[in-house]
């Protein structure tokens, strides 16, 4: 598997463990130190702001089961793929992410969309 694969699946499951110590290891394996993540609710930068985003989403949404909707796309160290949030096996919210990864895999940037972009008419 290619390590940018691997850092994105790493990433995904730091929503999904209920281990402290896990995301921690997790994060600091698939992402750069000064990693920079946006979405609609947060623009953070650093290990340890995404860490306190996750533990405070999970917080909001326990028991949530995070999961990629499609392949990875790739080209030119960017990546974009969907992804949903479930609760009791309801859809909660769905969206896609753009991620930048450097030449080794890690991940630099995550660029979050929440919801489909409508169709233009």
């Amino acid at each position: 598997m290619e390590p940018y694969l691997e850092n994105l699946n790493k990433m995904l499951e730091t929503w999904n463990t209920p281990e402290e110590s896990e995301v921690r290891t997790l994060t600091e394996a698939a992402l750069e130190h000064n990693v920079h993540f946006v979405d609609p609710n947060h623009n953070i930068m650093g290990r340890d702001a995404f860490i306190d985003m996750v533990y405070a989403v999970k917080k909001k949404i326990p028991g949530a089961v995070y999961s990629r909707a499609s392949d990875v796309d790739k080209q030119n160290n960017h990546c974009r793929y969907h992804w949903t949030v479930h609760l009791n096996g309801a859809l909660v919210m769905s969206g896609f992410d753009v991620t930048e990864v450097n030449d080794a895999g890690k991940i630099v940037k995550v660029i979050g969309f929440f919801g489909l972009l409508a169709e233009m008419k």
